[in-house]
């Protein structure tokens, strides 16, 4: 075997593996993602492959296809001709991202609601979120409607210290609610 190849062999794929760095070690895993779930299609798009793909971990994909984390890896590392993860490597899929109501959700404080329908196909709908997160008061809410769990997102804006909250619709669209916590 040709020392690039076992070399790239050897780099484990993980939860924590970020999705950019993943398709750089293994480019071949991309058409494999995009036939595991629909929202990995997004990763044709070189805009979106590099901004989100670059912040995104396996972890946050697998919760955003609402698929197992564990499976997700354990299927990628088959195509690449690695093991099944170990037993202690911890499974966290999506449930994690979505809870019941929060007390602080109140539809009267959204100020600005975000549809991934009708935004720019080469931006993703979750940076248009962070950025009018940024400029949110205290008190006040925006929602982002999505097709997808926008894992990453949610965890940057939890790390930024807002309030974050996901729920399904009726119709299957993530309805993402997002608060600055009043002073």
């Amino acid at each position: 075997m040709p020392e690039k190849e076992m070399s790239e062999r050897a780099f484990p794929i993980l939860p924590s593996t970020k999705v950019a760095v993943l398709l750089d070690h293994f480019p071949e895993l991309e058409d494999v993602l995009i036939g595991l779930a629909p929202p990995f299609r997004k990763l044709k798009n070189p805009i979106l492959r590099k901004s989100v793909a670059r912040v995104a971990s396996l972890r946050q994909a697998a919760a955003a296809a609402r698929m197992d984390v564990r499976d997700l890896v354990n299927r990628l590392r088959a195509s690449v001709g690695q093991e099944n993860l170990p037993g202690e490597a911890a499974s966290a899929d999506a449930v994690s991202y979505f809870s019941p109501r929060p007390e602080w959700f109140d539809p009267s404080r959204i100020v600005a609601s975000i549809d991934e329908q009708m935004s720019d196909p080469n931006k993703m709908p979750v940076v248009t979120l962070l950025q009018r997160a940024a400029t949110l008061k205290p008190g006040e809410m925006l929602e982002l409607i999505t097709t997808f769990l926008p894992a990453p997102g949610i965890d940057i804006l939890r790390k930024k210290g807002l309030q974050v909250w996901s729920v399904e619709d009726d119709t299957k669209r993530v309805r993402t609610y997002v608060l600055r916590l009043e002073a």
